[in-house]
């Protein structure tokens, strides 16, 4: 087995609550460079005691591109591999192991699990491959937000593993405020990339701007380079999520629609429209939407994937549904069903109670 050398490297700013558990995740490295682009905590100090190779330095303006750039350089170019992994994430034990086992001469990237957030319990609720191990060579960052490897060599040669996974364990605290900034900018210095400006839109979405968010979402449809339909779907879906927030249903339904045909494979059209029917007490049209999902049982692999289309909801829209249909019996089921996967949802358990009691006294 090839021993290769490994780096890890990281951006840091105010991350002292994690540094401890980042470190023993990563220290299967042969080095650890972490570039600190402000921090006023004990971060520094408390990577310096671990061993770390820090170096200070402020980005202005801030650019998350540039920031992983210049901790990038930080790595000596004698390395072959390299690991990028933010302080909130934590390394599976044995990751370096299974590195020098798959990583074959001509390989460059890697795709690997990241698990991009937990249930109340620790168990995964949102997963996809993430690409952020790659060669020493030919890789650079670009786009201010949202930032991506890019490849400037002759060739990228593609590995895949599930035997190497990241859980993400963000700081909720911290804010989001320079996202949508940036993400403009991202769309102003490239605005045929199709990804930014789907997540332009998404986030002119969160941040309740829904004409914005609706008209960079038929901006992002409207791309050459728009092709991949999860987020064609996805950027529908948000439409008429949008349309509902402005209380325009019709408008909303229509969108859900046409997410339904783009990717009739992944359940997270139909799961939404039965939340709008549900807003709307139109309990057939939930049950329709719920059973139609269910039909799907293939979860893809992408950050795309809403936890809601694959935990409790399905089931739990599904009772209340034929509650208000009249069918207690099937109602009970589908609580059940709902209460296996939450079992600590004092919403539900109070709903089978109610559910008891009314096939009681009928």
């Amino acid at each position: 087995m090839k021993k290769n050398k490994i780096a890890v490297y990281a951006i840091s700013k105010n991350e002292e609550k994690f540094v401890k558990r980042w470190f023993n995740s990563v220290k299967e490295a042969d080095q650890i460079y972490v570039l600190d682009t402000g921090s006023c905590d004990n971060t520094v100090s408390l990577l310096n005691k671990l061993g770390v190779n820090v170096v200070k330095k402020e980005i202005k303006p801030w650019r998350f591109d540039v920031a992983r750039n210049e901790s990038l350089k930080l790595v000596p170019e004698d390395f072959d591999i390299c690991v990028c992994i933010d302080l909130d994430e934590v390394l599976n034990p044995g990751w370096r192991k299974t590195l020098d086992k798959i990583w074959k001469d001509g390989v460059n990237h890697l795709r690997y699990n990241y698990n991009w957030s937990h249930d109340e319990n620790g168990n995964p609720k949102v997963n996809f491959y993430i690409e952020k191990i790659h060669a020493r060579h030919g890789f650079k960052w670009t786009h201010p937000v949202h930032e991506v490897l890019e490849y400037t060599g002759d060739k990228e040669v593609w590995l895949t593993t599930d035997e190497i996974t990241v859980d993400h364990f963000p700081d909720d605290s911290k804010s989001r405020s320079s996202y949508l900034p940036l993400l403009e900018l991202s769309v102003k210095e490239d605005p045929e990339n199709d990804r930014n400006m789907h997540y332009l839109g998404r986030e002119y979405m969160f941040h309740g701007k829904w004409n914005d968010a609706i008209d960079t979402l038929i901006k992002h449809l409207s791309l050459p380079s728009a092709a991949w339909k999860d987020e064609r779907c996805a950027s529908m879906r948000f439409i008429a999520r949008c349309y509902k927030y402005l209380k325009r249903y019709d408008e909303a339904k229509m969108w859900l629609d046409k997410a339904v045909k783009e990717a009739p494979y992944l359940r997270d059209s139909y799961i939404e429209r039965a939340l709008l029917e549900y807003e709307l007490n139109n309990f057939k049209e939930v049950k329709k939407y719920c059973l139609q999902a269910l039909e799907i049982k293939s979860h893809e692999k992408t950050y795309i994937n809403e936890p809601f289309s694959w935990d409790y909801t399905v089931y739990d829209l599904l009772s209340i549904s034929e509650f208000y249909l009249g069918n207690i019996n099937e109602s009970l089921k589908w609580c059940n069903k709902a209460i296996d996967m939450e079992p600590n949802n004092e919403r539900l358990l109070n709903n089978l109670k109610i559910i008891k009691e009314k096939r009681n006294s009928t």
